[in-house]
């Protein structure tokens, strides 16, 4: 149940703000927000007294196809996070706030694993300040013509978009100024934006901010901005890999610690790379645990498509300075912007998972005292990784790592990692059961 005194702040917060309607929601495994429109009468009555969501949301997978056949899917106790209230982008008089489940069933949620390693972090003494920059394509599509062409021969937007192009930003300043609003409205600050590489394709930084915020920021951005771009008659596509001959889509994640003093933990201006022992900690348990934690950043199949050499995407755990070759960045700027970018994630990453795994394995390297291996100092695709560095080849390999991973079971607990791992094998077993058009044309008339 949530604090009376902060439901009776949040119902203040409602009618001062003028919000009539409060759209609910909870991240799914995927972190798709499903939520339900309530009055703000009724969403101050639910925060004071109780709430609750339907349990589906964490028992069936993207087609909303449910695999938990244990479950009866019913109604689950759940705490609406009042201090998440926002506005609505796409009206006025409606808020936006973020809710979970609580209790046993909790352990299930990313967003609620996250939480625990950011309390950890606070009993360490560090506060935490990250961000997350996604690049996607937009796609002169709508769900009607998408799947008219059974999601075939897509038409992108901006067919003649080059890297950082100003004629491309310079056609199309009115679409993009108007998601820089919608994301302002919503309270999610754009770092930059800007074109990349590929037709339609963009990039959008977010700003850094603390704790839990960067992920629930990130996971926002997302599904706000297919939502903007739906409205405007577009689709953009988040996937990691979208075609074979077009780069992959990342959702790269810096991340960096204060200690409680305010001063940068990561930093050691005496030192020739400008890290302190905390960051090396930090860097070696990340180093560590990347390869058997992968399926919590990578969780799709479509991710390791884009894990292959040759795709602008690492495919084992390493890291450098100021090196965009490797899985781990390190960039050492100044003391205070002194940060690690985590470059494995693909632009349909769960920000919450990502930002979990990230968090727990550093903490588990500064409380182990792990040290990294040497940093890189060249392109990582020329190297020859040591076995245990290189990552898994699919979600399947990605899942079987995770479900005996013994560091993993103590630091998300047995349930999350069984239903987590569990839930990645029918995402997994639903791609093997599809015959493609690749395999039509390689077999069909010589075997």
């Amino acid at each position: 149940m949530s604090d009376p005194i902060a439901s009776q702040t949040f119902a203040e917060r409602l009618t001062q703000g003028g919000i009539r309607d409060v759209h609910l929601g909870v991240f799914d495994l995927d972190a798709i927000f499903r939520h339900k429109m309530v009055d703000a009468k009724k969403a101050a009555k639910l925060a004071a007294r109780g709430y609750s969501f339907c349990d589906v949301i964490h028992a069936w997978d993207t087609g909303e196809v449910t695999w938990d056949a244990r479950d009866m899917y019913i109604d689950r106790p759940c705490v609406i996070h009042t201090d998440t209230l926002r506005e609505w982008p796409f009206g006025a008089g409606a808020g936006v706030c973020i809710a979970d489940f609580d209790g046993a069933y909790g352990q299930f949620s990313p967003r609620n694993q996250l939480q625990a390693q950011i309390d950890k972090a606070g009993t360490l003494g560090f506060d935490i300040l990250a961000a997350f920059e996604f690049e996607f394509f937009l796609l002169n599509e709508t769900p009607d013509s998408l799947r008219a062409k059974d999601f075939s021969d897509l038409d992108h937007f901006a067919k003649a978009n080059r890297t950082y192009s100003l004629q491309s930003a310079a056609e199309h300043d009115t679409l993009l100024a108007g998601l820089r609003d919608c994301m302002s409205t919503l309270g999610v600050g754009l770092d930059s934006l800007h074109t990349e590489l590929g037709p339609g394709c963009f990039e959008a930084p977010l700003v850094a901010v603390r704790g839990m915020r960067a992920a629930d920021d990130a996971a926002l951005f997302k599904n706000f901005a297919k939502a903007y771009f739906r409205r405007n008659g577009l689709t953009a596509a988040f996937m990691s890999k979208l075609r074979p001959d077009l780069s992959g889509q990342s959702g790269h994640f810096h991340i960096s610690l204060t200690a409680r003093d305010g001063s940068p933990a990561f930093a050691d201006p005496n030192d020739p790379e400008g890290l302190s022992a905390t960051a090396r900690h930090f860097l070696g348990g990340l180093i560590t645990l990347m390869p058997e934690f992968l399926a919590l950043t990578a969780h799709t199949v479509n991710a390791y498509k884009r894990m292959v050499p040759g795709a602008w995407a690492p495919t084992s755990a390493n890291w450098g300075v100021q090196n965009r070759t490797a899985a781990v960045r390190v960039i050492n700027d100044s003391p205070e912007a002194t940060r690690i970018e985590f470059r494995v994630p693909s632009a349909d990453t769960n920000p919450h998972s990502t930002m979990a795994m990230c968090l727990a394995a550093g903490l588990w390297g500064i409380e182990t005292e792990a040290a990294p291996p040497a940093a890189l100092t060249g392109s990582a695709y020329a190297v020859d990784p040591a076995p245990e560095t290189l990552f898994p080849r699919s979600l399947d390999e990605a899942a079987d790592r995770l479900e005996v991973s013994v560091i993993g079971r103590q630091l998300f607990g047995d349930s999350f990692i069984d239903h987590f791992v569990r839930s990645r094998r029918v995402e997994a077993l639903e791609y093997r059961k599809h015959v493609s058009a690749w395999e039509l044309r390689r077999y069909l008339e010589v075997l």
